[in-house]
């Protein structure tokens, strides 16, 4: 006889031993990691503090997660696929060679450089990327990915350069306590894209 059966009926369906199933609990848990990796960093991201960033119990983590390296990898390849998207979004919505300039301008003003969490969470994607092949695949890929976004506009070389200096900039921005000009992302833009 089933558990349900002994109590007097079925379990529910959708759930485990009478527990109401929680489908969106997966996700919330990865948003959450994401969340504390801004706030804390890698290495500020035990299962405990993130379980509590996410309003699940601890148990949660395990059963949806094989392990803390699992998590993070499902978290940063989140992450780096939605600033893909918004990357591609922006740069197939250009329709000639200003607004595609202008496209970049706008990708790292807006973007990149939006609310301080991304150039910190892509910090700390580098610095795992650089000590672990798996997380260097999700970095090359994303690499891929905006070079391919950018050649909708630009050769494959301006393309290469234009990526670079985007992620030069980010870091420059991240780390100089000096304020830059804003003016100067679209005259570095405009000098890479210029016919040679």
């Amino acid at each position: 006889m089933l558990a349900g059966d002994a109590a007097g009926g079925d379990a529910a369906a959708g759930t485990r031993s009478g527990r109401k199933n929680d489908p969106e609990r997966r996700d919330r848990i990865i948003a959450a990691c994401l969340d504390v990796i801004a706030d804390s960093g890698v290495a500020g991201a035990s299962h405990r503090r993130i379980a509590d960033a996410a309003g699940v119990p601890l148990g949660s983590m395990t059963y949806h997660f094989d392990g803390i390296d699992e998590l993070l990898h499902e978290a940063f390849t989140r992450f780096s696929h939605t600033v893909s998207e918004r990357f591609e979004q922006r740069m197939a919505a250009a329709t000639d060679l200003e607004s595609a300039r202008a496209a970049v301008v706008a990708i790292i003003h807006e973007d990149v450089f939006g609310d301080g969490r991304e150039p910190v969470l892509s910090h700390e994607l580098y610095t795992l990327a650089a000590r672990k092949p798996a997380y260097r695949a999700l970095t090359t890929a994303w690499m891929r990915r905006s070079r391919t976004a950018l050649e909708r506009h630009f050769d494959p070389e301006t393309a290469r350069l234009l990526d670079a200096m985007i992620e030069g900039v980010s870091i420059h921005r991240a780390l100089d306590e000096e304020p830059r000009d804003p003016a100067e992302v679209a005259e570095a833009v405009a000098r890479i894209t210029a016919a040679r």
